[in-house]
């Protein structure tokens, strides 16, 4: 049996939870030599594109304000180490580009319930 995407969806918010708790009060330096909160942060980012990975196409295109290629994007990268681990990149994507993830995402849940109601 197959996950429900909304579950995936949620998943995300949590993700972003997640970085959030984990990098809170850290500056970049304090970060990068933080072994369990780097590594805790580092799979939870990469985690944010094997979500995004498992909401279907059609849901995807009804949420444009995420950027979902770009997610799952860098889940590959991260996944397979094509380049190494930018930590300019990850930090700008725990001080920018997930709190605007986050937003989007619940920005979504409050203005489009429809998509979350259960079909029959």
């Amino acid at each position: 049996m197959s996950r429900e995407w909304k579950l995936y969806f949620d998943d995300m918010l949590s993700f972003c939870e997640k970085v959030e708790s984990y990098t809170h009060g850290l500056t970049r330096e304090e970060f990068e030599v933080s072994g369990l909160n780097y590594d805790a942060t580092l799979w939870n980012v990469q985690l944010f594109g094997e979500a995004a990975k498992n909401i279907p196409e059609e849901i995807r295109l009804q949420i444009p304000e995420v950027p979902w290629r770009e997610l799952i994007g860098m889940r590959n990268r991260l996944a397979h180490g094509y380049f190494g681990i930018n930590n300019s990149i990850l930090w700008h994507v725990i001080e920018v580009e997930v709190p605007k993830l986050q937003h989007a995402l619940q920005h979504t849940l409050a203005t489009r319930p429809e998509l979350f109601v259960e079909q029959s």
